[in-house]
């Protein structure tokens, strides 16, 4: 029984978390890298030139500064959500619920006690920063620090879906130096390596009475780390000073995690410990904008971004002796967002800026997890530049974002000696509000 209990626990947690990074890489993919972009969600990312997160942006866009730049900044990003609709049961095998021997066919006993707060994403800051160095009028050469991606979130202790995960954290650095060569008055290209370390931490709880009793859960959560490099190509094509294309490509990167797995009971003794190993790819993008110059003051934006989620199609986590624990379908599908945006200048020193954007969900309804309960979304930004003198400006920004509706119907069976589990459903609402504010320094 300690054998199977270990080895079920491990692959559950482990699996857990590895859908957690990739997932939230996709349905909550962070796009807050920089906050002149947010006012106009983003909709000119690859071919409006703004600042120094052009680096991250578009890294061909780097020529087109005439000066030498840093900018840093964060957006502070609060999410509610709201359950409805909750159905949570307990599960024994049939054969059991007659007194004889097990039939492999589980059938409700009764309900899991417990609460639905909602509410489980805590505040959060998303910082970056960004340098830009114009050597001379065709190179230039730049840095940049960001979070691609990550998640939060920790649901209340007698959570009625904890057999499923309660606790979920994943934080994503990536560093970028970048390059960018200007051919002419129409062509630039540029290029950055990046270099990318993750950390996550995932807990669910473990039943051990058929009562399934909070106070006498198992704890168990899986820590894990590794680094990774990828790559950023850009192009940006200006026919006429009045508009400018931009194409960028973000490559995968290749994670191998090793984590570390330990499962307390209620006095905080250790049940069980391993290790676990998993192979990680975060998929690569494309991201395609057009900005328009209309007039002396107004310009107009749109862009469409496409991640290749389709290469995420199973889970498979290896045990400390390099067998196969477990192996999860997830048939994750390819996704795209779409966005559009203006910018106005309303007087030489002020700037104001409104976008609105469409991004789709890679995950299906067949799958989809309480740690991962998103859906499609609508995001509304307005935002503004602050210009005092030429070599200052300091931006900011608010997004709301609305997502549609969801379904959680989830059902587990790897506790109870093997002849037990539970279920759960319900119906999730997500929206969150975002403020941002940076600041540039032109040397």
């Amino acid at each position: 029984m300690n054998n199977k209990f270990n080895k079920l626990t491990l692959a559950t947690a482990v699996a857990a978390i590895t859908m957690a990074s990739q997932a939230h890489a996709g349905g909550y993919q962070i796009n807050e890298q920089s906050v002149s972009g947010q006012g106009y969600s983003h909709a000119g990312r690859s071919s409006n030139i703004n600042d120094a997160t052009i680096v991250f942006g578009n890294p061909a866009g780097m020529s087109f500064l005439e000066r030498a730049q840093v900018t840093a900044g964060g957006t502070f990003l609060s999410v509610d959500t709201e359950l409805s609709n909750v159905q949570a049961n307990r599960m024994l095998d049939a054969g059991v619920v007659r007194s004889g021997a097990p039939v492999g066919t589980q059938v409700p006993i009764g309900s899991i006690p417990g609460t639905n707060e909602g509410d489980m994403v805590p505040g959060t800051l998303v910082p970056f920063a960004f340098y830009a160095h114009p050597v001379n009028e065709r190179l230039a050469f730049g840095f940049g620090v960001y979070a691609p991606f990550g998640s939060n979130t920790d649901y209340e202790k007698d959570f009625q879906g904890r057999y499923f995960g309660d606790y979920t954290e994943v934080r994503v650095v990536s560093a970028q130096p970048t390059v960018s060569y200007r051919f002419n008055d129409q062509w630039s290209v540029g290029a950055g390596v990046t270099y990318n370390q993750v950390e996550g931490e995932l807990r669910r709880q473990l039943p051990t009475e058929l009562a399934f009793n909070s106070a006498a859960d198992i704890d168990s959560r899986v820590t894990g780390d590794d680094d990774g490099w990828g790559y950023n190509l850009g192009v940006i094509y200006q026919p006429v000073p009045e508009t400018t294309f931009g194409l960028t490509y973000r490559s995968k990167v290749d994670y191998d995690l090793t984590g570390d797995f330990i499962a307390k009971d209620p006095a905080g003794d250790v049940v069980r410990s391993d290790d676990a190993n998993l192979d990680l790819s975060t998929p690569e993008t494309v991201n395609f904008s057009l900005t328009q110059q209309m007039s002396e003051r107004l310009k107009l934006m749109f862009g469409a971004s496409w991640t290749r989620w389709s290469r995420f199609q199973e889970i498979r986590v290896l045990g400390s002796q390099g067998n196969t624990i477990t192996q999860e379908t997830q048939n994750y599908s390819n996704a795209w967002a779409f966005a559009t945006g203006g910018e106005y200048q309303l007087t030489q020193t002020l700037a104001l800026r409104a976008g609105v954007a469409l991004d789709f969900t890679p995950t299906n309804d067949e799958f989809r997890s309480v740690r991962i309960p998103s859906d499609d979304r609508r995001i509304f930004s307005l935002g503004a530049g602050w210009t005092p003198t030429d070599n200052l400006t300091v931006d900011l920004a608010y997004s709301y974002l609305s997502e549609r509706g969801t379904s959680i119907d989830q059902q587990r069976s790897d506790s109870l000696q093997g002849v037990g589990g539970a279920t759960y459903s319900a119906d999730y609402k997500n929206e969150a509000h975002g403020i941002g504010a940076q600041m540039t320094y032109r040397f």
